[in-house]
């Protein structure tokens, strides 16, 4: 069964930066598409970015478009978000999630494992 342990949250001022990491162990990661979404309280889970199997496809929220960038490392087993130019609306926890598609894909529908979760807190 797949885990997956996501790390690399924090507090960090408007501006700043940050790059979560996901490690996956005991199924397919390296055979499947991996997303990146967020949630804040009393709010639905949001899609942020998803990456293809392969890492050659990759599709963002329009709200984190230019800021961040989703990578993978299939030899580590390791999904990465990196997010610069992070501003206050950014704060939520965030998850990442394998999907049951080889080829990036948006709804959380579509995702079968998720981690636990990493806050990220972005002050003004």
């Amino acid at each position: 069964q797949e885990q997956l342990v996501e790390s690399g949250g924090g507090l960090v001022q408007a501006g700043g930066s940050l790059r979560l990491s996901c490690v996956a162990s005991g199924g397919t990661f390296s055979r499947s598409a991996m997303g990146w979404f967020r949630q804040t309280p009393g709010k639905e889970r949001e899609f942020v970015a998803t990456i293809s199997l392969s890492g050659g496809g990759t599709y963002y929220a329009d709200s984190v478009k230019g800021r961040f960038t989703v990578s993978r490392d299939n030899a580590k087993n390791t999904l990465y978000l990196q997010m610069n130019s992070l501003k206050p609306e950014d704060t939520a926890i965030y998850y990442c999630a394998r999907a049951r598609t080889s080829g990036a894909i948006v709804g959380a529908r579509y995702y079968d494992y998720w981690g636990q979760g990493t806050q990220v807190t972005v002050s003004s």
